[in-house]
């Protein structure tokens, strides 16, 4: 088990040791003189630590059980540990435990783009067929499109992306200044896509969650730089998740636009085929090539090889595709109306979630990318009447202690109260779940010197 953490969490091994080591002692003192220390007022309201068994995850964790026809590690992963239940086909329900962990990355999502100047909004996912038809894309989307007519037969289509929305709601404003620009807006909601074969579990499905940001710039040379600028925030997310990506050349597609790049995140379930120059860096979707290209076009010395990869994030310089048709304009420095160029910024959310159980873990237990892990630490007491027992109540207010002394762990430790299973059954657990530090409390920690085993897996 490792943890990825940020850089400002890089002390918390030896934080935790030292706090343990400070619960088990003050927690041993009680036990053995059957006194209640005095204990200073906190800041924050002590927080008890969730109880394992109380947890609505409904986990499938025995040997020999039927995992069914599930093609990919993740999704099973993803099934067996109860983070998500399946519904409808390429629907899931999302459990407590992976919602805990996809907040966190959303928050992390967030950091980066207020990082960039971007404002959070949300729009409707109920979108008119008129915004769509006035793009061109009403009848360009096809099959994949979810479309529904209401009481009054108007019709309707449930958002696989906002451009027309975004634009038109800019457009609503018909005063903005050029000193407000460039405006980014962006939003995390629920997209649908009628997919013909939803597969692998939330790296293919009919409905999920998708960040997705809007730019408004006042010329092209803007809007450029406003794109570079969201592609690095782009990197910075998945170097903060500790995970091996590119960023590839890519087809603009049904979204339009002059220029687009997608990140993906190297795997052999991946659906996209690549080619990769070895010489320069240089990476491209294959559907951007010319058929059996190998010869790099930018270096022009190196050899392409291809390789597969999971699509996490796709960005798209729009220039006035939108813009035009919608009369998105703002107010120049001239004071004379001028058309805003656009760009518009895509990242998987449940994606990038199942694909970093997908690349980073084995097959048979979960590896989190630290910043994400839905909990950061296990305690595990001793089983239910054996030598240790009496370990149990110190291994109660040690899950309480650490979770309310390092401001990090607030929140963060569960306790495995699970006492009539074995230790070595809740251990391997606890491996499988992917929790990235796990200690155990057993006899030691009732000795003069208190000691207890902390375990981390790579």
């Amino acid at each position: 088990m490792e943890v990825f953490m940020h850089h400002c969490d890089r002390k918390l091994p030896a934080l935790l040791s030292r706090t343990l080591f400070k619960a088990l002692k003050r927690s041993h003192i009680k036990c053995a003189i059957h006194t209640s220390p005095l204990v200073p007022v906190p800041s924050k309201p002590t927080i008890p630590p969730p109880l394992v068994s109380r947890l609505f995850q409904p986990s499938n964790l025995r040997e020999g059980q039927d995992g069914g026809d599930l093609t990919c590690r993740s999704q099973r992963l993803m099934l067996q540990t109860g983070l998500i239940h399946p519904s409808n086909p390429g629907c899931f329900y999302y459990l407590p435990v992976a919602l805990r962990s996809m907040e966190k990355l959303v928050r992390l999502i967030d950091e980066e783009m207020h990082a960039i100047g971007g404002q959070k909004v949300d729009m409707p996912a109920l979108c008119s067929a008129e915004l769509w038809k006035k793009s061109g894309r009403w009848e360009l989307m096809g099959k994949e499109m979810f479309r529904l007519l209401d009481r009054h037969n108007a019709e309707y289509c449930l958002g696989p992306t906002h451009e027309e929305a975004v634009t038109e709601l800019f457009a609503s404003q018909t005063t903005i200044s050029y000193k407000k620009l460039p405006l980014l807006l962006y939003q995390v909601t629920r997209k649908f896509r009628d997919e013909q074969k939803p597969k692998f579990g939330l790296l293919r499905g009919r409905e999920f969650y998708m960040k997705d940001m809007y730019s408004f710039d006042i010329n092209e040379e803007a809007a450029l730089h406003t794109y570079h600028s969201v592609c690095q925030s782009y990197g910075r997310i998945f170097d903060r998740l500790g995970l091996k990506w590119v960023q590839v050349q890519a087809a603009t597609g049904n979204i339009g636009g002059t220029l687009s790049h997608e990140f993906q995140l190297p795997a052999d379930i991946g659906e996209d085929q690549l080619l990769v120059c070895g010489n320069c860096g240089f990476s491209a979707n294959i559907e951007t090539m010319e058929p059996g290209q190998t010869e790099c076009s930018q270096c022009k010395t190196g050899t392409l090889c291809e390789s597969k990869g999971i699509e996490v994030g796709h960005t798209f310089y729009l220039g006035r595709k939108y813009s035009q048709a919608f009369k998105a304009l703002f107010i120049n420095a001239s004071n004379v109306p001028a058309v805003a160029e656009m760009g518009c910024f895509g990242l998987g959310v449940t994606r990038i979630l199942a694909a970093s159980i997908e690349v980073m873990s084995s097959e048979d237990a979960i590896c989190w990318p630290g910043l994400i892990a839905p909990y950061q630490v296990c305690v595990l007491p001793p089983k239910k009447g054996s030598k240790a027992n009496e370990a149990t109540q110190v291994a109660e207010e040690l899950a309480q202690s650490l979770g309310n002394s390092l401001p990090n762990l607030r929140g963060e430790v569960v306790l495995d109260d699970r006492v009539q299973m074995t230790i070595g059954k809740r251990l391997k657990d606890a491996k499988i779940l992917g929790y990235p530090y796990v200690v155990v409390v057993g006899q030691k920690a009732l000795e003069d010197l208190p000691s207890f085993e902390t375990s981390w897996w790579r």
